[in-house]
């Protein structure tokens, strides 16, 4: 009996076993199904739950926004808060005809803002030549260029039907074009010009549309970061409004884009702290065209001299190979380095807990050039920081898996089979040896993108992974550029890209300048912020009074001196970068004016009539900043008795003591409340 109870027990056991590894088969079967049929009810589970790898880190929990202290760091620019953006025909302006003279196919190549640029420019061309556009191409995001099949093109960046929508009334736009003209596009048949971005409006109306008249079709291909000049003669001035809405109004970045883009914007907001969004503008490209690679002194400063050796053979730079670095970073043609934007922002007050996102699909030189700045600062954050991979696969579509992420070089292969058969005929034995086995090279030390330097002095051509990845930084650019045009306090590093031209930087300002123009950009002049680092070269970490004073001086007048040099030095370049007086209108008090005068001879209207905005606001613009600014002679009375100790400005103050010359710096509250009151009267007198 004893015998059968434990058999009957040990059945038992195993039915029991048996049953909870059929219920775990069951459970797996399930949440497989889940994840192939509701990726979106999980994406969306996932994000709510993640777990980010940023932290905020605060010095203090209070935050006095009614301080002058506060108001000098994150407050408007007051002398622009009566610009408005305007960018509505201010005249006889006909809509489109349905009998047009014929279709114009666009094919676009070049980063995130030279497409930009050149989308603005190809629908202002349209509408010159009473043309339909079909959609332009955009050559970096075709399905060759192993991305997803899910978004094509134009589409693989911005939103297609509110581009058509929103320039209804000034071009007619369709998505392809006619079977017929398709076929005749594959055969070459289409006539096609390649255009520059100095194009002329004669040279449209003279050479192009004689030939869209005879074959009612052309083909434009722009690799030139735009197809038409800058400056327009003023009786085309409707001409440039029709830039600032196509940039501004009509491209909209595709759903899943802008729904990242302000998540991340959401999450940097979440501990109700204003940020500061400062953009690098490291690129490789840039820093050979300026030569500046000696600032480096690594393997990357031979990655500059061969991309500079490279535009030396086709014509883009005309000099020397070897180009004096320092002289050029004196010069201000060099990009300021973060540790160097670090240094400033903390001499003008942000303290070391203040928000700073960083920017840009490419920062050059790699994470190891930031470490600085996050010694300065505790939250530095980027778009990897505050998204998930899920969140990033979710925009760049279902991607084919690529298995061979670094391929073995040709010329590693080569070399190795050359070597064996020159082994094999060396001649009758007896013969010497093989040759050895090469070192052993890791994936990351010789297979990378830079690889190929220590092997061969020409550059392999691009593999599909780096296509790809080219594609992507198009999007990082785009959820960067969300952010930056909506950020309390944007900082360029630098403003110029590969080709000596206004770069993803100079459209981030021209945009904020557009949307909202009092809000904080510091436009640095380069030649005189290395020049005064200069001065503290040997104690950078240990800046007296009288320097940081001078610092605080020169990017309080970058606020305004910074848009005469934009509108003189950029705007011929790129209309977007400064895209006033002909897409801004001015609205103020009469009453805030009169008070202007009475304490100086500088006022709104005056700044005004130095950007040359003179149109006034029609009535339906919102003039809410009016009641806000009527407040102005109290406040800045209220400034001169405040002794605020949130302004005590410590220089280098680390909660953690990361620096050791955290102290060089320090200023008594006394002081330092005393300088920045009469700083705050000196900027309102400007």
């Amino acid at each position: 009996m004893k015998g059968e109870a434990k058999l009957v027990c040990k059945s038992k056991m195993k039915c029991v076993g048996l049953v909870g590894l059929l219920l775990s088969a069951l459970s797996l079967f399930t949440h497989f199904l889940l994840a192939r049929y509701t990726e979106e009810g999980i994406s969306e589970f996932q994000a709510s739950i993640t777990i980010f790898s940023w932290r905020p880190v605060f010095e203090s929990g209070v935050l006095f926004t009614n301080s002058p202290f506060y108001r000098r760091l994150w407050g408007p620019v007051r002398q622009l808060e009566s610009l408005y953006p305007h960018a509505n025909p201010r005249g006889n302006y006909a809509a489109p005809i349905l009998q047009t003279n014929g279709f114009l196919f666009v094919r676009i190549r070049g980063g995130f803002h030279e497409i930009r640029n050149s989308i603005c420019d190809v629908v202002m061309v349209s509408r010159l030549l009473n043309a339909t556009l079909v959609i332009p191409e955009i050559q970096s995001t075709t399905s060759s260029k192993g991305i997803s099949s899910e978004f094509k093109s134009f589409a693989y960046l911005y939103n297609e039907d509110q581009f058509i929508a929103a320039l209804a009334k000034d071009v007619r736009i369709v998505k392809t074009l006619p079977k017929n003209l398709k076929g005749a596009r594959k055969k070459k048949e289409i006539p096609m010009f390649r255009v520059s971005n100095l194009a002329s409006p004669y040279f449209y109306l003279h050479r192009v549309l004689p030939v869209l008249n005879k074959h009612s079709v052309v083909e434009l291909v722009i690799s030139d970061g735009g197809c038409m000049q800058a400056i327009l003669p003023s009786h085309l001035e409707e001409y440039q409004r029709l830039r600032c809405r196509v940039a501004f109004h009509a491209l909209r970045f595709r759903q899943e884009v802008q729904e990242l883009a302000s998540k991340i914007l959401n999450r940097l907001r979440a501990p109700g702290r204003p940020f500061i969004a400062y953009d690098p503008g490291l690129t490789r490209d840039a820093l050979a065209y300026y030569g500046c690679g000696e600032l480096f002194q690594d393997v990357h400063t031979e990655l500059i001299q061969h991309r500079r050796s490279w535009m030396i053979k086709r014509g883009l730079i005309k000099g020397n190979l070897s180009v004096n670095s320092a002289e050029q970073r004196l010069n201000g043609s060099c990009p300021l380095m973060p540790e160097e934007v670090g240094i400033l922002l903390r001499a003008y007050g942000y303290s070391g807990d203040t928000i700073i996102y960083v920017s840009g699909g490419e920062v050059f030189g790699g994470q190891k050039k930031l470490i600085p700045l996050h010694g300065l600062f505790e939250n530095v954050v980027d778009k990897t920081s505050l998204s998930t991979t899920w969140e990033l696969g979710r925009v760049y579509g279902q991607e084919a898996n690529l298995v061979d992420k670094y391929p073995q070089t040709r010329y590693i292969v080569k070399e190795e089979e050359r070597r064996r058969e020159a082994w094999k005929t060396l001649g009758p034995r007896p013969r010497p040896l093989p040759p050895p086995p090469a070192r052993p090279k890791y994936p990351y030390n010789i297979e990378g993108w830079w690889g190929w330097v220590a092997e061969s002095d020409n550059e392999p051509e691009s593999t599909i992974m780096e296509l790809r990845m080219n594609a992507h930084k198009l999007l990082w650019e785009a959820i960067d550029y969300t952010i930056c045009v909506e950020a309390d306090v944007f900082v360029p590093g630098f403003d110029r890209d590969g080709k000596g031209r206004p770069n993803f930087a100079s459209l981030v300002m021209g945009h904020r300048l557009y949307q909202s123009a009092a809000s904080k950009t510091f436009r640095l002049h380069r030649r005189q912020v290395v020049k005064l680092l200069e001065e503290i070269r040997d104690h950078l970490y240990q800046a007296n009074h009288t320097w940081i004073t001078s610092v605080r001086r020169h990017m309080r007048k970058s606020l305004l001196e910074g848009l005469k040099h934009e509108s003189t030095q950029s705007k011929p370049l790129s209309f977007l970068s400064h895209p006033i007086p002909e897409c801004s209108c001015s609205r103020y008090d009469p009453s805030t004016e009169t008070a202007f005068r009475a304490s100086s001879p500088s006022s709104q209207s005056q700044v005004q009539a130095a950007l040359g905005v003179t149109h006034p606001c029609p009535v339906w613009v919102d003039g809410n900043t009016i009641a806000q600014s009527k407040s102005i002679d109290k406040e800045r009375e209220e400034d001169l008795d405040e002794n605020d100790s949130s302004s005590s400005g410590l220089f280098f103050r680390h909660s953690g003591g990361s620096h050791g010359g955290g102290g060089g710096g320090e200023i008594n509250n006394k002081e330092e409340a005393q300088m920045e009151d009469q700083e705050e009267l000196e900027g309102s007198e400007r």
